[in-house]
């Protein structure tokens, strides 16, 4: 069975940081794309940041980039998402992403991607 689990969200004041983990099992995901999305309530889930196979291709959301960086570790079959100088508007649901049928370039788009975890919140108190 295929899992991606998130950790590392949680409450954080306004200027601070957190860092999210993704954790993939049941397959490895070493060839393939991945991503970081955010989501509240109304509003369609936005990819926040993503990144190829290897790490030498990156993607960032106007709003956050500069103050998120994504990597992985493919040894570790794990992604993470360094989020620094939160602010109030970063508060939402953050969710993992693998795009199984991507072996080369990144994916942006919600629809492109075939695993998902469940989720971590993330709230940024002013």
């Amino acid at each position: 069975q295929v899992q991606l689990v998130e950790s590392g969200g949680g409450l954080v004041q306004a200027g601070g940081s957190l860092r999210l983990s993704c954790a993939a099992s049941g397959r490895t995901f070493s060839r393939n794309a991945m991503g970081w999305f955010r989501q509240v309530p109304g509003k369609e889930r936005e990819c926040v940041g993503a990144v190829s196979w290897s790490g030498g291709a990156t993607y960032y959301a106007v709003s956050v980039k500069g103050r998120f960086t994504v990597s992985r570790d493919n040894a570790k079959n794990t992604m993470y998402l360094q989020m620094n100088s939160l602010k109030p508007e970063d508060t939402a649901v953050y969710y993992c992403a693998a795009a199984a049928r991507y072996e080369s370039g990144i994916a942006t788009m919600w629809y492109e991607y075939d695993y998902w975890g469940q989720g971590t919140q993330v709230t940024v108190s002013s």
